[in-house]
């Protein structure tokens, strides 16, 4: 039979009150220093772990928040987790996590295990442009805060970033390199996200008078390979190629890979540029330039949304905050050799 320690055991062995424990626990009332450590040293010496279950009937709160993303693999997604849940526990909150694949019916199934744990509120980057159960979670009363992507129709608060601006200044960047064949590795899931980064890559294009080659533009996928396997065939049909813009930095990386593997220098003969700005991005050889990301900002502003929601469900919504972004220009990037 497993015992299970109560406050009751933690009182009796300290010497102290049940109340003086729980306001040790919980810090509701003031509780002298000599008290208070006698009482924690019995909790530690008993092994003692609170009924949260317990906690969470009583004040209707779990602590618990949950967050749904698409893919904890993809680097974005694994720092963007890890700081949610650095923010979410310097505010006391816990987080429960759940990757949906890019697939509805498993986002689906996602919401489902998490609503069952009673989560105080949902922080989710969704996999497709369906608003129907998110506005449904909203109308049952769970605070939800959509990351990354604009769904119209959403109720729900949301936190992005500028896209379109992020590969437009790339663009830019490259075209005052004096590149004038630009290729781009997309994504193949057309979320408003994905359209807006394309969309900033052929504004630039037209903005300075460059004609447009739906040929150079690639949808592959999301990963390493993925952009290998882009840039290898971009090789092909297109030799003449003098830079690349990557939907993100996995694929950029990708196809640094395949371009060397030809005998071909980044940034001598093809120029390199990828959109994130994850950890590895500083680590590579050669360093790769990048659109930054605002990871912190992003998890930050998640955070504190669905706090002020569950502290405050009548706001006006929904709330939509757009972070900004900036190029950061490193050394997979340099002018055309003539």
């Amino acid at each position: 039979m497993v015992f299970i320690v109560t406050i009751k055991d933690i009182a009796k062995q300290a010497g102290v009150s049940v109340a003086t424990v729980s306001h040790v626990i919980n810090k509701t009332r003031f509780v002298s220093d000599v008290l208070q450590e006698r009482v924690k040293k019995t909790i530690e010496d008993l092994d003692y772990q609170p009924n949260t279950m317990a906690g969470s009937l009583r004040t209707r709160k779990t602590k618990v928040v949950g967050l749904i993303v698409p893919d904890n693999s993809n680097p974005l997604f694994a720092a963007l987790s890890m700081l949610v849940e650095q923010v979410s526990s310097s505010l006391n909150y816990n987080v429960l996590l759940c990757n949906s694949s890019y697939d509805l019916k498993i986002e689906l199934s996602c919401i489902q295990l998490i609503r069952s744990k009673r989560v105080d509120g949902l922080i989710i980057i969704p996999t497709t442009t369906n608003k129907d159960h998110i506005n449904q979670l909203i109308e049952n009363k769970l605070p939800v805060v959509v990351l990354h992507h604009i769904i119209t129709g959403c109720k729900a608060d949301s936190v992005v970033v500028n896209n379109f601006k992020g590969t437009y200044e790339a663009t830019i960047h490259l075209i005052d390199l004096d590149h004038r064949h630009i290729g781009y590795i997309d994504r193949p899931v057309s979320l408003p996200h994905s359209l807006e980064r394309l969309n900033g890559y052929r504004k630039a294009l037209e903005e300075r008078g460059i004609r447009q080659d739906d040929n150079v533009i690639r949808c592959n996928g999301f990963n390493y390979n993925d952009g290998s396997e882009a840039i290898e065939k971009l090789l092909k049909l297109k030799p003449d190629i003098t830079a690349i813009l990557a939907f993100n930095d996995t694929i950029a990386m990708g196809a640094i890979r395949t371009i060397n593997d030809h005998g071909l220098g980044v940034p001598d003969d093809i120029s390199v540029v990828g959109f994130d700005d994850v950890e590895l991005c500083s680590f590579i050889t050669p360093r790769l330039t990048t659109v930054h990301f605002p990871k912190y900002k992003m998890a930050k502003s998640a955070v504190d949304f669905l706090l002020k929601r569950m502290e405050n469900p009548e706001i006006k919504r929904p709330i939509k905050k757009v972070l900004p972004l900036n190029l950061i220009i490193r050394e997979s990037t340099s002018k055309v050799k003539k």
